[in-house]
């Protein structure tokens, strides 16, 4: 499997490296970062009325204070899919003063 030459190729390269099954349903956490919980907590309302609209977990990292929403979603782990998401997921954020911090496969289909 070839991948393209970018941070999600690479991800995805070092994935199907270790043996993880990109061909299959994974849950696939989006990360978007919060410095205030009023605008984590508006961004969370305003995926529950998006058309496409994951779950979502809101915490605290105890050594920055800054509000993480892991933004969760079945779906095969395709490069393109993945790269439209974290657009749509990190534009999003953007209106909540928020942004993005990445995405993985944590879900028990990923092998590490």
């Amino acid at each position: 499997m070839q991948f393209p030459d970018d941070e999600t190729g690479q991800i995805l390269q070092e994935m199907h490296a270790q043996g993880v099954d990109l061909t299959v349903i994974h849950t696939v956490d989006f990360f978007l970062l919060f410095e205030q919980e009023a605008h984590a907590q508006s961004y969370i309302k305003a995926l529950d009325g998006a058309e496409v609209s994951p779950q979502t977990e809101l915490n605290v990292c105890p050594d920055t204070g800054v509000f993480e929403v892991k933004a969760s979603l079945s779906m095969v782990p395709e490069y393109e899919l993945i790269g439209n998401m974290e657009a749509y997921l990190e534009s999003l954020a953007d209106k909540h003063n928020g942004y993005g911090d990445g995405w993985g496969i944590l879900d028990d289909n990923a092998q590490d």
